[in-house]
């Protein structure tokens, strides 16, 4: 792999989100949330009432996003779908379950694996999401899976909603990332499973600059780093 790429899988709420942004600000490395792909599949589907059964058309869908990516402040990431900025409309809770099972369809994925692959440019890549060190850049370098308990990413999902002003219960929370984990860990496309070759980090009770410093320090063993 002549672009050096370093993948973070794992669950929703494991803090993949908050750790691939601190590196690719850390390394000057470009960024890929590879949830934001089906997410945003998931958001056209619904705004088009495309059904989420229906692969193929959906597949059709996500191979035709006018979608961008735009650094913003502070290290984010606005999302525009043909011209609309839909960042925070792709981070409801309906949303992200609807994405939930538009991803676990093989067609959907198949048609945005290379969209994926495309964004692997110099000076690196930090690749966010679920099947990166696995099915999108199993030749990378290094790769991490962030995990947490069930209940540690409910109670991290439930303080965000709450500051955003959503109605939610953290039993809910809780039953639904429980939910999530199976329908994620269990599908015949690209099931959840860390590479074997994956660095595993339990981010339960550990503080995101420390697991930040974790990873920051294998990639300097591994002569990631300049």
């Amino acid at each position: 792999m002549s672009v050096p790429v370093i993948t973070v899988d794992g669950p929703g709420g494991a803090g993949k989100g908050t750790l691939s942004y601190s590196l690719a600000s850390e390394l000057g490395w470009h960024m890929l949330d590879s949830g934001a792909l089906y997410r945003v599949t998931a958001f056209a589907a619904l705004a088009k009432d495309v059904p989420l059964t229906d692969e193929q058309a959906l597949a059709d869908l996500a191979r035709h996003l006018a979608l961008e990516f735009v650094a913003a402040a502070e290290g984010l990431t606005q999302v525009m779908l043909s011209g609309e900025d839909i960042s925070l409309a792709i981070r409801s809770e309906s949303c992200s379950a609807a994405a939930s099972k538009v991803a676990a369809m093989g067609a959907v994925r198949a048609a945005l694996l290379d969209r994926q692959r495309q964004m692997a440019i110099a000076p690196g890549l930090v690749a966010d999401g679920r099947d990166m060190g696995t099915v999108v850049f199993p030749e990378a370098p290094l790769k991490i899976f962030l995990t947490a308990s069930a209940e540690a990413r409910a109670e991290r999902r439930y303080r965000q909603l709450l500051a955003k002003g959503e109605s939610v219960t953290l039993a809910r929370l809780l039953e639904t990332i429980e939910e999530r984990d199976a329908r994620d860990s269990n599908r015949a496309e690209s099931p959840l499973v860390p590479a074997t070759d994956a660095l595993v980090i339990d981010s339960t009770g550990i503080s995101a600059s420390s697991v930040l410093d974790t990873v920051l320090r294998e990639a300097r063993l591994r002569r990631l780093l300049s």
